[in-house]
């Protein structure tokens, strides 16, 4: 950072609107459904749009893939990653979505072969090389600090004087705690011109599985009330707090580390344990859903849709469409 800030080191731009989402710890924090409304926001105004993303967890991290072209979602998660595969879910293929560690190489080859006009950098805030003109920051208020400790002492990717660069902060999941006030006290003594955002992530959907991949239409009617959870997401507490209050009676929960890939034992483990706690049915998230393809179920399995919202949206919206 020193090095940058110097301008020792260089950062380049790609030549249109580009905006960085990230975090300052590991760990989940909100920023996929975050960077999906942005890119929603952009299409809205009539942007072409491409995430970059480094696809963390795929089989070979160096290639460069590419997860949508617009149309259609060309790459599964073993290949592209889970959150990027995700995301393409989310937007229906309609944005570019490159994963490539080599972000300012992928983003100028997109732009030439896509015609792109914004772009979005998903964690994206410590990696410098590429300009932005907006840095938005997420804060879990879950869990806003990690464990106090930069790593690999603790789960800080930097000091919270990082905040300095961003431009927005936007608290996460603040419904689920009653601390946001004294947060956004925190955050502004770092960073005292810093717009500060608090978002809330709900479930706004419960689809089966097999039409969330697009391998059959939605036929079913209803859902069940007892459902079993299963996730490997990085903060599977906010998982089931939301489930609850969505209002599920989650009858047990099946929790992996983040981005874990599911081999059949898993699947059978989950629906033995499901079985025993009396649930009707499993439940899970985006991330894994879309790592769960080829595998089978002998009992209905759901995905929780989720859906971001912002306490002030117009006068976010207006940052991400003026930067």
């Amino acid at each position: 950072n020193l090095l940058y800030d110097r301008d020792v080191v260089k950062s380049y731009s790609l030549g249109v609107r580009t905006i960085s989402v990230g975090n300052l710890t590991t760990g989940g924090t909100g920023k996929t459904p975050l960077v999906a409304m942005i890119a929603e926001i952009l299409i809205e105004r009539g942007e072409k749009v491409c995430i970059l993303t480094r696809g963390y967890g795929r089989d070979d991290p160096r290639k460069r893939v590419l997860v949508s072209d617009g149309n259609d979602i060309l790459a599964d998660a073993r290949t592209g990653g889970d959150e990027p595969v995700e995301l393409a879910h989310k937007l229906d293929g309609r944005v570019v979505i490159v994963a490539d560690p080599e972000r300012v190489s992928a983003g100028l080859w997109a732009k030439k072969t896509f015609g792109i006009t914004a772009f979005i950098l998903d964690d994206g805030f410590q990696h410098r090389r590429v300009k932005r003109d907006l840095d938005i920051v997420c804060v879990d208020a879950t869990n806003p600090c990690g464990n106090g400790r930069i790593l690999p002492a603790g789960t800080l990717r930097e000091s919270f004087n990082g905040l300095k660069r961003a431009d927005a902060i936007v608290i996460t999941r603040a419904d689920q705690s009653d601390k946001v006030t004294d947060i956004r006290q925190r955050l502004l003594m770092r960073n005292g011109s810093v717009t500060v955002f608090e978002a809330s992530t709900r479930i706004r959907d419960l689809v089966p599985i097999e039409a969330f991949l697009g391998e059959t239409q939605i036929t079913q009617s209803g859902r069940p009330e007892n459902m079993y959870a299963f996730a490997g997401v990085g903060n599977p507490d906010s998982f089931i707090t939301s489930l609850k209050n969505s209002g599920i009676v989650v009858t047990g929960s099946c929790l992996f580390p983040d981005h874990h890939l599911y081999a059949r034992a898993d699947i059978e483990r989950i629906e033995s344990r499901a079985q025993q706690s009396g649930a009707e049915a499993l439940v899970t998230t985006a991330k894994d859903a879309v790592k769960l393809q080829d595998q089978k179920f002998s009992i209905p399995c759901y995905v929780a849709v989720a859906e971001t919202t912002i306490n002030d949206l117009p006068s976010f919206r207006d940052l991400v469409v003026s930067s």
